[in-house]
């Protein structure tokens, strides 16, 4: 085993030790807990009844037979969980000790080992401009070690980020609605905006999403450092700022917050949950709070 293997191994190990004892203590329950009664599959048509929800009526049987008739469904005995995890260049930055792809990493992590713990599939779909690496769902600590290795030692062809592109083959290869999990910061390429609403439309009617921001604080705020050189990871664009000067850091920050806005105004739009969480913050904290809205 080469040293770079060896390496790898060592910090699957540690991410594995450190997850699974957030997952038991925490997560387990509460995973449950916002997710139960959400996969559900279709079961039988009956006659309505009074109090029966109008929304469940099938109009097609209704019509054919005159009177009302309503869809029964049943609970699922185990979901599927699909994480969507954005692998774009943008993710290697951190001002802080994690950077944006070990934080990610991280809570891929705790959230597959919680699924795991609810005897739930696991999935994964790596993305950057285009579908980097498709995991098909499974069970057991093998498949999820093994997906944790993929998120840590993965290099990805693509260079940009194009959210829609993974939305649109979650859609394609799960035909049953799953728990889905966006993994991103949200910079998503200006090209690919117009086709996010659309997809996220489609999407969010056929699986449960939520989506989980990773952002570290130096995306927003320039520290005031004098002139220097900054280079866009996805684009590769160079430019001098002089981040001394009040009004260039005003513009930063005021460009980074509008992108923010849309993007939580489109998620928002399309019933698609959010947690925000900082290189230097504390994920636990967010996803739960994220968990108890539900």
């Amino acid at each position: 085993m080469s040293f770079h293997e060896e390496e790898i191994l060592k910090r699957v190990r540690r991410i594995e030790i450190k997850t699974r004892g957030l997952s038991d203590e925490i997560f387990a329950g509460k995973y449950h807990t916002a997710f139960r009664g959400r996969g559900m599959s279709f079961s039988e048509v009956r006659e309505y009844r009074p109090g029966d929800d109008v929304r469940d009526i099938d109009w097609n049987v209704t019509a054919r037979s005159h009177r009302a008739h309503v869809k029964v469904y049943e609970e699922e005995r185990e979901l599927t969980m699909m994480l969507l995890v954005d692998v774009s260049p943008s993710r290697m930055f951190g001002s802080e000790e994690l950077t944006k792809k070990n934080l990610t990493t991280e809570i891929a992590a705790t959230l597959a080992f919680s699924a795991a713990k609810n005897n739930d599939k696991v999935g994964c779909i790596l993305f950057s401009d285009h579908i980097e690496k498709f995991i098909p769902p499974k069970k057991g600590r093998s498949h999820i070690l093994m997906i944790i290795r993929e998120l840590v030692s993965f290099t990805p062809s693509g260079h940009n980020t194009n959210i829609s592109e993974a939305l649109r083959f979650l859609v394609g290869v799960n035909k049953k609605r799953t728990t889905t999990f966006l993994l991103s910061d949200l910079i998503n390429s200006a090209e690919d905006m117009p086709k996010l609403e659309d997809a996220l439309k489609i999407a969010s009617s056929k699986h449960d999403i939520m989506a989980i921001r990773v952002y570290d604080r130096r995306d927003a705020e320039l520290p005031d450092v004098g002139i220097v050189e900054v280079e866009d990871a996805e684009t590769g664009e160079r430019s001098w700022l002089d981040t001394s000067s009040p009004r260039v850091r005003e513009f930063w920050a005021e460009q980074y917050n509008s992108r923010n806005e849309a993007m939580a105004s489109l998620l928002t739009h399309n019933r698609v949950d959010m947690a925000e969480v900082a290189t230097n913050g504390d994920y636990v904290k967010e996803l739960l709070k994220m968990f108890k809205k539900r």
